[in-house]
């Protein structure tokens, strides 16, 4: 058995060397040397390519606040791989994390010495999230994709509660396709014959045929929730406040204006699960959007000065990222810290957001992926005058406190998930 250094080591030179590779045949396999315990557990499956974490939180949160014992698997890890694995907000303990892996990998054992595929790090983890949480006895557990939907090893599940689509946009088009259209129907994916979905608006009229055409073919009941429900949308003492038809004032912790629409989304999906059975109270839905949280998505890291962490890392996010700085912070100066995958549409990226920046540093992410820092701060420069490429992600974060202190100005980390931990280890060290 595996200790719990190992198991960490074991994972990571999985993922060095298993890569990504879609279909279900290994990610099956797998799960039916462990009993195919994903089958007895009732589950919320979330896909789309922005706003997938933070509803997956606000879900959670509001079954927890309605007495439901909730597990919640996300990816990717930003800050440690237990985050991924949740019951009621708790992250899972290293012991049992370590015991849960060592199963899975006597799965995957026994899935080789039958001829079998080696799975991939995160089939593993998946399989690891659905044993854990059938072993904790969830009643409920919310369950984000990893990439795309129909071919993602999350999609293992048969008969999900209901599957949720959140804003659909371009990214991972190596692997998705090259169009919203592609991309949309391998997000649709997810809704099952005769099942139930739930669908942020897409903007696009061809989305929307996509989706509705998916539905329609599997029999699938689709409702959408609509941005436009949300109305006197402000941002007070901290809160991001507005005011809903159905529910009342809504008042969220998490901050970014996109949050918005990614509420709304819950707002729907909780309606679909009460016409279901499920109970859940107003004060529950309520209680849980505003103590909701999502470390990485615009949260702070510090107050004085504030320094925020955004794992914006595609143009829709870009824009939305945007539009919530346009919202309450172009009155002062405001500092960036970039890093981004070389496979990112940076470019897009710098366009939108560069014009609202005082000063720019740019780092390189500690990704197999990552864009040389220097490469982006010459992109960046196209878009800005004052950019500074920084060695090291602790010198971006030294070098951006001391500035922001002397500007009186707010810090805003952006681009990669990757390395958003290591902006927030180098602030506690920092502070």
């Amino acid at each position: 058995m595996l200790n719990e250094k190992e198991v960490q080591e074991f994972l990571e030179e999985t993922g060095r060397t298993g890569g990504i590779i879609p279909g279900l045949d290994a990610m099956e396999a797998l799960m039916k040397e462990l009993g195919d315990v994903q089958d007895r557990l009732n589950t919320i499956h979330v896909a789309g390519t922005n706003g997938k974490g933070s509803v997956c939180a606000m879900l959670s949160s509001v079954l927890q606040e309605a007495g439901y014992r909730t597990g919640m698997y996300t990816s990717p890890a930003v800050f440690h791989r237990r985050e991924q694995y949740q019951v009621n907000g708790a992250w899972i303990s290293p012991a049992e994390f370590t015991e849960v892996v060592n199963r899975v990998k006597e799965g995957c054992d026994r899935v080789k010495a039958k001829g079998g595929r080696m799975p991939t790090v995160f089939e593993i983890e998946t399989a690891a999230a659905f044993l854990y949480f059938y072993r904790k006895r969830c009643q409920v557990v919310v369950l984000e994709t990893g990439m795309g939907g129909e071919e993602d090893a999350t999609n293992i599940i048969r008969k999900p509660l209901v599957s949720v689509l959140t804003s659909i946009s371009m990214d991972h088009m190596k692997f998705l396709g090259n169009s919203l259209e592609e991309i949309a129907r391998k997000k649709a994916g997810i809704v099952k014959e005769g099942g139930t979905a739930v669908a942020l608006m897409p903007p696009q009229a061809q989305v929307r045929q996509i989706l509705e055409e998916v539905c329609e073919r599997q029999q699938a009941v689709l409702s959408y929730a609509e941005p436009k429900w949300a109305r006197q949308v402000r941002r007070e003492q901290g809160q991001l406040r507005f005011f809903c038809e159905e529910a009342g004032e809504i008042r969220l912790s998490m901050t970014g204006g996109y949050q918005v629409e990614n509420a709304v989304c819950v707002l729907e999906t909780v309606k679909v699960l009460r016409e279901a059975g499920w109970e859940i109270p107003e004060e529950a839905l309520v209680k849980g959007l505003g103590q909701a949280r999502w470390e990485g998505r615009f949260s702070a890291v510090c107050q004085k000065p504030l320094f925020l962490l955004d794992g914006a890392h595609n143009e829709d996010a870009a824009k939305k990222l945007r539009e919530t700085l346009k919202m309450g912070f172009t009155n002062g100066k405001i500092i960036y810290i970039i890093g981004v995958l070389a496979d990112k549409e940076h470019e897009k990226m710098l366009k939108l957001l560069l014009p609202l920046a005082f000063k720019v540093f740019t780092v390189t992410p500690d990704h197999p992926r990552g864009l040389d820092g220097q490469v982006l701060a010459e992109e960046a420069r196209r878009c800005h005058e004052d950019v500074t490429c920084c060695r090291k992600v602790s010198e971006a974060v030294s070098a951006a406190l001391a500035l922001a202190e002397q500007e009186n100005a707010v810090i805003l980390a952006f681009g990669s998930l990757s390395y958003l931990r290591e902006i927030k280890e180098n602030m506690c060290h920092d502070r």
